[in-house]
């Protein structure tokens, strides 16, 4: 959760009702219960944040290996609790829901992750950082079940720009393991539009395993419309929308991430401002 202007990794009330009209196709490069890319920027010590990733698989393949349930007509909610531990350091985790086509709700699994990034005086605009996670699954939704990811992240953020890349490792423990990890970019750009909404775009990737990189059509690189709203520090609205561009991830995909930083500190300050301007003589 992040608690500056231009967010990344977002959320939003009034896109609730769209949830359920979004449509997606059968998309590996993108995680179908968290799909977002990360920004370098963390939760301030002791500070606790809290989001919602939702999303509805309506149309899309519908055979998946077994013991895999196929997405179509699947919806996801997954609740993402996270904690600044110091500047540099957040905890997170993420439990996961879904809402299958034939009315059955099912727990979906565990995630838990360690995010490390640059404290906010390494650099103006530069931010690096590194996320660490591991996974736990039932086999419906995930035949390994134990998996993992390592995520780079990369960010420069100036004159309203936004640009993060995380160059994803993604593991696997089950049969498909022997082929090593796989290579799943995510990448973003967005635009701020007078500091109300932030315009942009997202990609998702998958190459498959690097000991057996799939071939051009078997390769999963997904592109969706993106919109921030980066009007409040500590509430965050993310809404995507679009497809794939190859014949293994075709389909469309819709997204809505929501989600708030319960950092008193900065609400403070916010309100000051706001107090600020109310003030001032109008020109």
């Amino acid at each position: 959760m992040r608690t500056r202007p231009l967010p990344a990794r977002s959320c939003a009330a009034p896109l609730l009702a769209c949830a359920a009209i979004f449509v997606a196709g059968r998309a590996r490069a993108a995680d179908p219960f968290e799909i977002q890319v990360y920004d370098g920027t963390a939760n301030a010590p002791g500070v606790p944040g809290l989001e919602l990733h939702m999303n509805r698989f309506a149309t899309g393949r519908s055979t998946a290996e077994a013991p895999e349930l196929p997405l179509r007509g699947q919806a996801h909610a997954t609740l993402e609790p996270s904690y600044g531990l110091t500047p540099w350091w957040e905890l997170g985790g993420y439990l996961q829901s879904a809402l299958r086509d034939d009315g059955h709700f099912d727990y979906a699994g565990i995630k838990l992750r360690s995010k490390f990034v640059t404290p906010p005086e390494f650099h103006p605009h530069v931010r690096l950082g590194v996320n660490a996670e591991l996974s736990l699954l039932p086999e419906a939704y995930d035949r390994d079940r134990w998996g993992g990811e390592l995520r780079p992240i990369a960010a420069w953020e100036g004159s309203g720009w936004l640009f993060a890349v995380n160059p994803i490792v993604g593991f696997h423990f089950g049969d498909d393991f022997r082929d090593g990890p796989s290579f799943e970019p995510a990448a973003k750009i967005a635009r701020d539009v007078l500091g109300v909404l932030a315009v942009g775009a997202e990609y998702y990737g998958d190459i498959g395993p690097l000991g057996a990189v799939s071939a051009a059509r078997e390769q999963d690189h997904v592109l969706l419309g993106a919109l921030d709203l980066v009007a409040f520090a500590n509430v965050e609205v993310n809404f995507g929308l679009g497809g794939g561009l190859t014949p293994a991830s075709a389909g469309w995909l819709g997204k809505v991430i929501l989600g708030v930083s319960f950092d008193r500190a900065q609400g403070a300050a916010d309100g000051a401002v706001a107090q600020d301007r109310t003030h001032r003589p109008v020109r």
